[in-house]
């Protein structure tokens, strides 16, 4: 493991800390779905969603595959999901500092770039 270094680590995390791709990959936890169910799951418009699925696809943590018509999307590894258990694990025990902390929102975007937390 130490050959992965810290800034490779902090993209996955990134990768995360995206509201909708984390959306799809919560709505993939319990197995594969299709583009309409994953847009019906996590509220996402289609070409939305597309784009996250696309970067979530090229960065490894999501696969699909073609059924006939349709393409199922479904976690790359079984390491993803036990990544989002693990998180959810430590929600449990941090959740209303994790809410409560000033630190950890977006106030304000203009133009892509934050901008630091209010103090």
């Amino acid at each position: 493991m130490s050959d992965i270094n810290s800034e490779s680590r902090a993209k996955l995390f990134r990768g995360f800390a995206d509201t909708s791709r984390f959306k799809v990959l919560e709505a993939l936890r319990n197995g594969p779905r299709c583009v309409s169910e994953l847009m019906k799951a996590t509220g996402l418009s289609q070409s939305n969603l597309s784009m996250h699925l696309a970067c979530l696809r090229d960065c490894g943590l999501v696969r699909s595959r073609r059924n006939g018509r349709f393409v199922h999307y479904e976690l790359a590894d079984p390491s993803v999901r036990h990544l989002l258990n693990a998180a959810d694990q430590v929600m449990k025990q941090v959740v209303r500092q994790i809410e409560a902390c000033p630190r950890y929102e977006d106030k304000v975007r203009n133009h892509g770039k934050r901008t630091a937390p209010i103090r």
